[in-house]
């Protein structure tokens, strides 16, 4: 949309531009000659359009560019080469094309040949990055309402649920819930505070991976505990220990993790219930 309308624009003003200067030169008592006005113009506002990258590059750097200065630096630099492209381009084009119909083209080059083109240059690089900067200004806007009018993306699954495979079936458990785990051959089982068992095939070691984060933690070689439901601790001569969960069960754990369950009389106990001393 961008290229189809400055085009338009470039287009027009060549073709004024073109019937102006033979309707001036038919006053002065020349030849009319709209074709080779045509001509000029076209070869011009061709090469503008293939350079026309060139801007829009400029434009958008300057837009990313914070200060002023440097603002200025880039577009100096963009109406340098911009200018530099289109006189050869320009020139190329117009030699070329003579040519090829049997005739030749002049440039006469000359610093003043050089300086004309190049403030003819310089109208229309402002003209036209003004219209690139104003085109992107309204995207961005565009993108903006899009953005904020946009429904909100879907919130991924709470990370405080975890889902078993019982059989065929997935069951979602929240892991506050689970009171201990413990292997079974193949399988683990969960108990949960409900009363609830599931068995579900797997290992232990996986399932402590899993719930670690969640202070369910290996209290015996073949058995995890939920801390966080523990109440109390029954410390045994032998090293060994018994956890009392707020549900009122009990869990049996073994005097090598002994370590893991030492603090647990300066955790914070869940809110309606109790923490017993050891």
């Amino acid at each position: 949309m961008m290229f189809a309308a400055i085009a338009a624009v470039a287009l027009a003003i060549g073709i004024v531009n073109a019937l102006s200067g033979a309707q001036d030169a038919a006053w002065r008592g020349d030849s009319y000659d709209i074709g080779r006005r045509l001509f000029w113009e076209m070869s011009s506002i061709g090469v503008i359009l293939l350079l026309l990258p060139i801007l829009v590059l400029a434009v958008r750097r300057m837009r990313r560019t914070p200060g002023l200065a440097a603002q200025a630096a880039i577009g100096a630099i963009a109406l340098l080469g911009f200018s530099t492209l289109h006189i050869a381009g320009m020139v190329w084009v117009r030699k070329l094309a003579l040519w090829l119909a049997g005739g030749a083209y002049d440039f006469r080059f000359s610093l003043a040949t050089v300086l004309y083109e190049f403030r003819k240059d310089a109208v229309a690089v402002v003209l036209i990055g003004a219209t690139i900067w104003l085109l992107e200004s309204r995207r961005e806007l565009k993108r903006a309402a899009i953005a904020s009018s946009a429904p909100p993306a879907p919130q991924p699954p709470s990370p405080d649920l975890i889902w078993l495979r019982d059989g065929t079936s997935r069951i979602r458990v929240v892991p506050r819930d689970i009171l201990w785990v413990a292997s079974a051959g193949n399988y683990i089982e969960y108990s949960l505070a409900d009363g609830t068992q599931h068995l579900i095939r797997g290992t232990l070691a996986a399932a402590e991976s899993e719930l670690a984060r969640f202070s369910i933690v290996r209290v015996h070689r073949t058995k995890l505990a939920n801390l966080d439901r523990v109440r109390g601790v029954d410390l045994k001569p032998s090293g060994d220990f018994e956890l009392a969960f707020d549900n009122g069960q009990t869990l049996g754990g073994s005097r090598r993790y002994r370590s893991t369950v030492a603090a647990l009389g300066s955790r914070t106990a869940p809110a309606g219930s109790a923490t017993g001393d050891p």
